[in-house]
Parts: structure tokens; sequence; C-alpha cells
């Protein structure tokens, strides 16, 4: 099975640091006086059955001026800069649809139950070791690429740190399967385009290429992070794609699926071949609870989805809670209705009473003679 594990390591500046592990695709060392942390790294993965393509953006915060990832890869890997303006039309494509949704009644926020809350450097130059081949170098941007082969962790990481790159022995140990598989390896260093700037917000997207049997993103590395982390993943493919399981994050969320109708621009090139695209969203409240990396499989169907957020309204009519009027209107309706008897009641006519008839004589026989 073919796999692509992804580790981020800072450069490092000085030649003694303190490890501090903080980055959700693999190990962070920055310098001992500088910091940068990975708040959400965001990635397509394009395959079509023989080809793998990873376009990876990491979010990043903090002090640090220079930075480096380190990629195993299972085969030989082209490396080349991704549009920024890919992932602006993924997002704007995968966002959720808000519709409003009407209720009668007032609820809590509405009036009158106002509540108090209504929110919601140089490049790598050194000699390798045995062990070590290097198998090319490139300029890319503000990249120094580095492609690098390996038959052993230890001397991967002497190589690393002789140009700078500073691995840790625990990355080093978890690197060891994929130098057993001999795997080869992309060092790419990055500094800021304006000297003494630091490296803050959206970094520049890298586009990395190989040959792959499976679909799978990296994360197996990221178990080392120390901060919980969040990952948005878009996949491409000729049918709608899911993981396979957790790896030890919460339930991954799909947040989209469609076919893609662009017909230019970056994304319409990534997507030729594979037209369906699935995002999914998840969230490593405990990073070292990753088990392994991410198995990409074809999903039962290809239904499409999209994210609804509904926006709560209350029904108005001119302005007015449609619940005010009727309630204020039937209680017109009912004082009118009293007002109206009582003035029917008021100008009926008073009839006089029957006159009194007085009761007829009566007559007595005449008894006399």
């Amino acid at each position: 099975m073919t796999a692509v594990v992804l580790a981020l390591l800072a450069l490092q500046l000085g030649s003694l640091v303190s490890p501090a592990w903080a980055c959700g695709c693999g190990a962070l060392v920055p310098s001992a006086a500088q910091r940068i942390a990975v708040g959400r790294e965001a990635s397509v993965v394009r395959w079509d059955g023989r080809q793998e393509q990873i376009v990876m953006r990491l979010t990043v915060s903090g002090n640090t001026r220079q930075a480096a990832w380190i990629m195993p890869v299972p085969h030989r890997a082209t490396a080349t800069l991704a549009d920024p303006a890919l992932f602006d039309t993924l997002n704007a494509i995968t966002a959720p649809v808000h519709r409003d949704r009407y209720h009668f009644w007032p609820q809590d926020g509405d009036w009158p139950l106002v509540s108090g809350d209504t929110g919601g450097g140089p490049p790598p130059g050194a000699l390798p070791p045995p062990g070590v081949g290097v198998v090319g170098r490139e300029r890319l941007g503000p990249f120094d690429v580095a492609r690098l082969t390996a038959t052993d962790p230890d001397a991967l990481g002497d190589w690393l740190n002789t140009n700078g790159f500073v691995l840790p022995s625990r990355l080093g140990q978890a690197l060891r399967p994929y130098v057993d598989q001999r795997w080869e390896y992309v060092a790419i260093r990055l500094a800021p385009a304006t000297a003494g700037t630091t490296l803050t917000g959206a970094l520049d997207p890298l586009h990395l290429t190989f040959a792959a049997e499976s679909p799978v993103y990296p994360m197996r590395l990221s178990r080392l992070a120390g901060d919980p982390q969040s990952l948005g993943l878009y996949i491409l493919a000729a049918h709608r794609m899911e993981p396979s399981g957790t790896i030890g994050g919460s339930r991954p969320l799909v947040a989209y699926a469609g076919r893609i109708t662009a017909t230019s621009g970056p994304l319409a090139a990534l997507a030729k071949g594979t037209p369906f695209l699935t995002a999914v969203n998840q969230e490593f409240p405990d990073p070292s609870r990753i088990t392994g990396d991410h198995l990409l499989r074809r999903t039962a169907t290809d239904a499409p989805f999209q994210q609804v957020i509904y926006d709560d309204r209350l029904r108005e009519v001119a302005g007015v809670p449609a619940w005010l009027l009727t309630i204020v209107g039937g209680l017109a309706a009912l004082v009118t209705t009293a007002v109206l008897l009582a003035v029917r009641r008021a100008r009926r006519p008073v009839l006089p009473p029957p006159p009194v008839i007085p009761p007829p004589p009566t007559h007595r026989p005449d008894r006399s003679g």
C-alpha cells in the first residue's frame, strides 16, 4: 500500500535547541528563542488510480523567521509551487449554504425573550553521510528543495542536522518504518520573501506528485504534536471518497460532495480526470491518540451533499412580529365584538308594557220578582 507521511520541522538557527512539539503534520522544532505553531492544515489529495498529488497549505503563528518541511514519499516525487487561489476556489465551492428558517412564536434572543447571550537560508549543501543520497535540488520561489534517499534513519538525521534541519530522536524513530521500506524524502526550507519578517498566516502551498497505487493522506507523524489539531481535507477522484476510519480523532465530517463544474482556473486544471470533490473536516483533540495515516476509499454512492446552515428568523409583517400582530389583532377583535354587542344592546328600542285590560264585568242574574 502506498502512503505519504508529512512531517514539518522548523529550521534551527542555533546549535542547541529544546524541541517544542506543536504541529498538525508532525514535529515542529523552533530555535531556542523562536516558536511556531500550526493551527490548521488544508490539503488537496488528487488520485486518478495511478498517480497521487498533494497540495498542502499550512496556517501558522509564532515568531520564527525560517521553517522546513521533511516529507517521506513512497516513490520519487516532483515538487512545484501551487496557486494559492486553488484554496480560495475550494473554500467558495464547499462553503455551507445559508437558508432562512422562520418561526412564529418567539425564541431565546427574540423580543421579549432577549437574554444576555445572543451570539453564536542557505540551501542544503553538505556532503551526505553513508546511507543518505541527494537525488537533486531545486529552487521554487521561497522554497529550497532537496530530494533525498536514506537507508538509515540515524544517517538521515545526521544529514539534516548538518544542513540546518533539526531532527528530534522521537521523529527519527517514527520515520524508521519508511526508511525500512526505502522511501525517499523531500526536504524543503522556507523563508519569508522579506528578510527579517516572521512566518505567520497561510504559507505558500506546495504541490507534490508521485506514483501511487492507493490514495492515503499522511497523518501518522501527527501524533507527535502537542496541541489539538484541525484538518481540512479535499479529495479529488473519479467518485466520492471518505476516510476509512477515525485514526484517533473525532469522526470525520463531510462538508461537501459533488462534481466539479469549473472550466478554468487552478481547480479545473487539477481536477481534470478526477471530477468528483469530497471535502472532509476532522478534529484531533489529543494528537497522541493518532494511530496511522488516513486510508481513503470510495463510498457506496456518489450522492451529492452540501452543508446547510439555517438562520432562524422570527416571522414578521412590516417589521412587526407576526405573533404580536396575531395576539393584538385577536384582542382587538374581541374588544370590537364586545363593543358592538354593547352598542347594539344600547340602541335596541324599549317597548312599552302591554296595556292592562280590565276584566269584563260579571253579569249576575236578577232575582227580583
